[in-house]
This record gives structure tokens, sequence and C-alpha cells, in this order.
């Protein structure tokens, strides 16, 4: 009998193609001709096969072409050995540990590899070859690419080559009418030594009609819950997760009629119908449970109906894992009330109330003058709350556009507007699942979003941009603002149903005039974290508790910053008088008072000074060589420098600054330039941002 034919298809070289191949020669006896092709080396041509092996759907896109047939497809899925993943085990929990891979999108997929898998005891960093100031790190991962390890490494641990995982093995069986030899030792064996990545069974109970031998064998590696039912109703197979999910032992459930033990009319349903379905969600024994069904037969005969069950708890927790492999891990609250620095009777007390506040899930409004903390507030309640395991997202509605926000806040699909992104985008909304999202400046947010904010939170679900899923959500708000709600909501800025949603437990922070006995201690914290060893005399100390402190905290740390440089062991009233008529004349001179240029700082670039910064070093560099200069050119001088900033970022940053009247936008092609308000005051604005 002539060999069934199938072709392995990989992006990177030949080499990962004939690595697939050796492994289905060895599970599958030889019994297949495998051919190997390559985009890397230009091995593409006319591909005739009955089955084609692709690891992802745009890869298959590409090849489409060269396909001569109505093969067979499957998407390859991946694992590595239980071996590999014990070793990796054992490295200690806390530790920064690279993951060295070929590309950086085959390091970033070998990382999600190993989260899925279970490792989420260390901090895994992608590196690969050329990239960019390569992290130090003394422990390295990696999937038999060693050459590509930076030599400085201490430790490098080899994980093999990663294999093909249970379901791929599973697919290519059944779509090759080679079922029966999953039974096979070496195959048992197989499964035994991979970590089981995948779960579903769906392809291969549409694909065969003799399925209960195969059944026996499968059901003890899923997880899901699986019960095999006759066309009658009786269950003829329960697997050990079935029982755990149902709370019946497997004795109780085998021969019992499946309506009747779970009182649900949706398997009546489906053996009446002969119609699958698909995540139904229903309520067993007071538990609920995300169900599918799904019927099968051969030509003659109706076969039985294979039924799926998982706790929706658990699906709640393998959703949010997949988020987090979206977003990755930057999203976390740094600080707690440990940071918090303070022993005045106001910070005790704010400290108190915000700690019970945090075990709380109600939503809460934090008010203050810019520079007191409202952010780190934000985080401390997050890290004290029942919620501190899952994301802290952070958002500054004034800084961003109100199309742009919306985008951010709830996300898009494919094709929502130009520009935007393929496949969609999750929004801040889904991302925070079962965390905290904290909305800075809120008091800026555009009326039509407030709309859209409130029915969010009254609602517990959102739409994307475009879309018309909806996605149920669990997120606690925190905002914060350094505007009087109240007025806005009187003059008809804000509205009044949305005050009363967020300022369920109202928190204010004490502007440092309001605990000048805090200042001390906050100047030797601020002090010890700049790595300044100076001392302030009593007089000089005076001096600062005696100052008004329009800018808080951020105007302390700037003068704790500028004293370190005078490279003096004790600074004096005299050192400390000067360098405040020093910052009141530089006011005055240009005109601008500090506060207000303060929060018009805190605004514009709370989340991007650094982009802000070099953005304004950029046009007085062009104004000063008779330049104009554009968005597009700014970030080419960006790009060459090594400043990663993208057009749009840009783009908002400029925006700004016009309504800032710092610049001018000339329509066309004209380019962008200074004011001569903006010329005087950009050597300021620079100093405020670098120093902020």
């Amino acid at each position: 009998m002539m060999k069934k034919r199938v072709a392995i298809v990989t992006y990177y070289s030949s080499i990962v193609g004939e690595f697939y191949r050796q492994q289905l020669n060895f599970l599958f006896d030889n019994m297949l001709q495998i051919d190997t092709y390559s985009f890397a080396n230009d091995s593409l041509r006319e591909i005739e096969a009955d089955l084609i092996l692709v690891s992802h759907y745009d890869m298959y896109l590409e090849c489409k072409k060269y396909i001569k047939n109505n093969s067979d497809i499957v998407m390859i899925s991946i694992t590595i050995l239980k071996e590999a993943l014990e070793r990796i085990k054992k490295i200690p929990r806390g530790s920064k540990v690279m993951l060295v891979n070929i590309s950086a999108d085959r390091a970033r997929e070998t990382i999600a590899l190993l989260y899925q898998a279970g490792i989420d005891h260390i901090e895994l960093t992608p590196v690969y070859p050329g990239i960019k100031d390569p992290p130090v790190l003394d422990i390295a991962i990696t999937p038999d690419e060693e050459r590509f390890v930076p030599r400085n490494v201490k430790e490098v641990i080899n994980i093999g080559n990663r294999v093909l995982d249970m379901n791929t093995v599973v697919d290519i069986a059944v779509k090759m009418d080679m079922g029966h030899l999953l039974l096979k030792d070496t195959i048992q064996e197989y499964f035994n030594q991979i970590v089981p990545v995948s779960y579903g069974i769906k392809n291969l109970l549409g694909a065969t009609s003799r399925l209960t031998d195969q059944l026996d064998m499968l059901q003890q590696i899923v997880d899901d819950g699986l019960i095999g039912v006759y066309p009658d109703g009786i269950v003829y197979l329960c697997n050990e997760a079935a029982e755990k999910i149902l709370g019946y032992k497997r004795n109780q459930v085998v021969g019992s009629y499946l309506y009747e033990l779970t009182q649900q009319a949706l398997f009546q349903e489906v053996i009446e119908n002969w119609q699958p379905i698909k995540n139904r969600l229903v309520k067993i024994n007071g538990v609920d449970i995300v169900v599918s069904a799904l019927p099968y037969s051969n030509v003659e005969e109706r076969l039985g109906v294979i039924v799926m069950l998982k706790k929706y708890a658990d699906t709640e927790k393998q959703q949010h894992r997949i988020r987090i492999q979206a977003v990755g891990k930057g999203h976390v609250a740094k600080y707690s009330f440990e940071h918090i620095v303070g022993e005045s009777k106001v910070t005790k007390n704010l400290k108190e109330l915000a700690q019970r506040m945090a075990q709380s899930s109600s939503s809460v409004l934090i008010t203050g003058e810019s520079g007191t903390g409202k952010e780190l507030l934000a985080q401390a309640i997050h890290n004290a709350s029942p919620r501190s395991k899952y994301p802290f997202i952070a958002v500054n509605c004034a800084a961003l556009p109100e199309n742009l926000l919306e985008s951010e806040l709830f996300g898009y699909e494919e094709g929502a507007f130009t520009g935007a992104k393929k496949g969609g985008k999750m929004g801040y909304f889904e991302m925070a699942h079962l965390g905290t999202l904290f909305l800075d400046e809120i008091g800026d947010m555009a009326p039509q979003l407030q709309v859209r904010l409130l029915r969010t939170i009254q609602e517990k679900e959102i739409v994307r941009i475009a879309g018309d899923v909806v996605i149920k959500v669990d997120v606690r708000i925190i905002s914060a603002t350094n505007c009087d709600l109240k007025r806005k909501v009187r003059d008809g800025e804000f509205r009044k149903d949305l005050y009363y949603r967020l300022n369920v437990l109202p928190l204010s922070t004490p502007s440092l005039r309001e605990r000048i006995d805090d200042i001390p201690l906050l100047f030797r914290h601020i002090s010890r974290n700049l790595n300044f060893n100076f001392t302030l005399t009593p007089e000089a100390m005076e001096v600062f508790q005696n100052h008004d402190w329009e800018g808080n905290i951020r105007e302390l740390h700037n003068y704790v910053e500028y004293l370190g440089q005078l490279n003096k062991d004790i600074i004096g009233a005299d050192d400390v008088l000067a360098i405040l008529q020093s910052s009141n004349s530089v006011s005055s001179t240009i005109g601008i008072d500090n506060r207000e240029l303060n929060e018009e700082l805190e605004r514009a670039a709370e989340k991007n000074k650094s982009g802000y910064f070099f953005v304004l070093t950029e046009l007085e560099r062009c104004y000063l060589n008779r330049n104009r200069t554009g968005r597009r050119s700014i970030a080419q001088a960006a790009c060459k420098q090594g400043v990663f900033l993208s057009e749009q970022e840009i783009r908002t940053i400029l925006i700004v600054l016009e309504e800032c009247g710092i610049i001018d936008i000339l329509k066309g092609r004209g380019g962008t330039r200074l004011t001569e308000q903006g010329l005087k005051l950009i050597p300021y604005l620079k100093k405020k941002l670098n120093g902020v």
C-alpha cells in the first residue's frame, strides 16, 4: 500500500522540519512519507501531500499558493519534555532568567509555553541574536540554541528542542486513518514524557466512527471532564476529571441516564436534535459548569454523544492566564503601604483608612493636589487587596485624545478604523480582568467616554469598538483627580451619576503643607534613594518646612537632587534659600505659575516624560538650524538615536504642545515650528521634564 504523504512547512530552517520528521517517523513506525519545506532556504515549491503541518495560520496563508490539492491542514502545537520542566522548576523562586532563542518571536513563544506549563516562580526575559542591550543575567534557558547565549551567563539550562504536543499527534493519527496507533506503547510512553499543553479532542471525535477503545486511553489524558453517552442517553464512559466536576463516583455515573443524573434538559435536546452545543453555562449540583456536547455518527447510524465539562471558575482562571500571556507581565503595582513615607497624624490616618478600603471591591476616588502621590496610594491599595495577584493597569485620561483613549480602554476589532491592528486589540478593561484599573486625571475625560465608562461600571461588561460580542469584566476602578470634581458636576462638565459611581470610597491625599512634620523623614528617604550623603542644618530644615510647597513631593525631590549636586557634606540655610529664590525667579521671568506648570506637565507627560523631552529637544535643534520638522522626521531621528517613540505617540505629544501654545502645527506639509513663547519656555520645560 502506498504511504500517505505529509508535508512539514517551517519558517527558519529545514533543521526544525527534519527534527519533526524524525519524531513522526518514530511515533508512526515509518508508515508516512514525510517531506520538509522551509521559507528560509527557499525550498518552497509545489506541495503535493495528503496532510500539511504548519505552525500557525499566517504561515498557511503564505504557502497556500504552493499547495496543489485540497490537503488537510494541521496547526502544529509544541511543548517540552517533563524532564526539562522539572529542571526549570529547580531555579530559585524570584530569579530573573533570560530565554534565548533564534528570534524575538520564537523567544516570546517559548516564554508563553513555559508560563502555560505552570512556570510562574521566575521572571523570563527574551534574548535573541541582534537584541540591543541584552540583559546581564546569570541564568539562561534555551531550547537547544546555546550558540546564541551571551558569554557572561554563568548557568545554561538547555531544555532541548520543543516537541510535538499531544493534540498534534492525535490530529495527525486521525487525519491519516491511523487512530489505532495511538494505543501503541511508544506513543503512550511519549505522551507520558511530555507536558500536556493542548486539551481539545473535538477533531478526533468528529473524524472516526470507532472511538470506544481510543477514548478509554484519551479520557485519562485530557484535563477536562469527559463523558460518553449512547444515543439512548445512557452513560458508558466517565473520566476522573468528570467525577470531580460532577461530585459523583464513576460507578454512579456509568449506566445512568445523563438527564436524570444532572436534571439538565440540554442533554435531551442534543440527543433529540442531534446537533452539537458549545460552551453552555449550566448549574449541576450547585456548581456552575461550562458544557460542550458533540454527537458523532457513521454513515449508517448514530453512535453517541461526547460531553466535555469544565468548572466555570477554572475557565475564568484559564482565560486570565491567557490574558497575562497576551499582555506580558508589565502591568503590576510596584508600591505598597510601606512605600508611603511619613509619621505625621494625617499620613497615619490616610494609610489606616486606605488599608481598610483595600479589602473592598468598591470604587475609590482619590483627590489631592498634583505631586501628592495619588498613583502610589492606588498601587498600595491594589497590593493590599484580594486582587493583588491580578493586573494593575494605570491610564492617564488627560494624556490621550478622546478616540485614542476609547480604543485603549475598550479595545477594538480588526478593521475598526484606519491603522487598526490586524486581529484587533484587547482593551485595558479586558487586560485588568479580576484586577484593578487606575484612571488618573478622571476629571479630564470627555463626556462621551464618561457615558461609556458609566455603563461599563454598571453592567460589568464591555463591547470592543466595531465589535458585537459582549465581554464580561470584573474590574475594580480606582480613579484620581487634582481638580474639583464637585464643581465640574455643578458646571455640567462631569456626569453626576458617574461621579457618585466613582466616589463610593473617597480618599484625599494631603499636600506637603499639611504634613510639615513628614518633611525631614521624606528628605532623608529621597536622599538615600538618590545615593546622596549630606546633612541639613536645623536652620536649613526650618527654611524647608516654612516653604509653601506648591509642587509637593515632586518639588521636594527636585530640591534634594539639586542640593546633592553641590558636593557639600553640610547644607546650610543660605544654600536652601538660594535654590528657593532661584526657582521663584525663573518662574517670574518666564511668566508662568509654578503650580500650573507642574499640573500641565503631569497631565501631558505623566506616562511619557522621556518622549516629551526628546520631542522638545528635536524641535529646539531644528529651530536653531532654521529647519521645520514634523512627526515623521522626529520619528526618524528617534530611531537613529535608539529612542523608542512611535509616530502616533509623537502626534499626541505635538497636539498637546500646540494646545499649550508651545508650537504651531502648520497645514499640509508645512511641518511644526516653535512659537515665541515656546522658544522662551523650552529650556525650562526640558529641565522640569528631566528632573521630575
